[in-house]
């Protein structure tokens, strides 16, 4: 079994055990209302089996939430980790939630990430304020329920791995991450101040490539590499999951190459702080 498909299944069980624990009821109470035995309950929650659509419907409803079943069954589609294509009509079908705490577990499975973004600031280093912007406006776009404040909430609890001694984090922004607004003013103004922040922390390299400089390649889109083992990239329409050796390894390669055009410290915060300076408040 995958190292990535056993992270999606413990954040699916570990959302029933959520789900559960909001409930107030106890494993074996949980199991005897179901009809089952308290060791399949224990299962599940623990990401030790995968449940079934039924399973999911039917815990739903024994603790008192057949609101949650949509976005229960949209985690257990999310478990398909070993196709290539994942649509996002799927994995959100039951919200924003699922789908950040699925980036959680793979963080925490993870030693080294190294990111490229083109147009916006990594989920990692965002301010709760620009990804509630972000994820209202993801809800819109995609017609579903706004499920914010869950997908802010993981998303923060996420970013504690940026002070985990055992893993590093190196990310490459286009300059223009830091004028792409998709925020007021002042929130972007704050994002701005927590980037400038985070400029030579000792486990974040944060790089940005300037406008005008010359490259040996164009960054054509958004990727993000998990160790040696994964590179996630975003489409429109649905995320690609990639494991393949050739394809990390030709995704390696253009993140090297742009990297080498990425400005480091004090030359990084001067970009940083330009854009910062163009906002106009103070």
């Amino acid at each position: 079994m995958s190292t990535d498909f056993q992270t999606a299944r413990e954040a699916l069980g570990a959302h029933l055990r959520e789900l559960r624990v909001e409930a107030g009821l106890e494993g074996k109470d949980l199991a005897a209302l179901l009809g089952w035995q308290a060791s399949r309950v224990s299962r599940l929650q623990n990401g030790k089996q995968t449940p079934t659509r039924e399973d999911l419907s039917a815990w739903a409803r024994a603790v008192g939430r057949p609101d949650a079943i949509d976005e229960l069954h949209g985690l257990l589609a999310a478990l398909g980790m070993r196709e290539r294509h994942r649509s996002w009509r799927r994995q959100l079908a039951g919200g924003l939630r699922g789908r950040q705490e699925i980036g959680v577990k793979l963080t925490d499975t993870t030693r080294q990430i190294r990111g490229l973004e083109v147009s916006r600031i990594p989920g990692l280093f965002q301010t709760p304020e620009y990804a509630r912007v972000v994820f209202d406006g993801l809800a819109e776009f995609r017609g579903i329920a706004p499920t914010t404040e869950e997908a802010v909430e993981a998303r923060m609890r996420r970013q504690e791995a940026l002070w985990d001694p055992e893993k590093s984090f190196h990310f490459v922004l286009c300059e223009a991450a830091l004028y792409h607004r998709p925020c007021p003013a002042d929130v972007m103004a704050e994002q701005l101040d927590r980037l400038y922040n985070l400029v030579g922390q000792r486990r974040v390299a944060l790089g940005i490539i300037p406008f005008g400089v010359q490259l040996r390649r164009t960054a054509p889109h958004a990727f993000w590499i998990y160790d040696r083992r994964l590179v996630i990239v975003e489409t429109i329409s649905e995320e690609l999951w990639l494991t393949g050796d050739d394809d990390i390894a030709v995704y390696e390669r253009a993140w090297d190459w742009l990297a080498e055009s990425a400005q480091y410290g004090s030359p990084a915060r001067r970009l940083i702080g330009r854009a910062r300076a163009a906002l106009d408040v103070s």
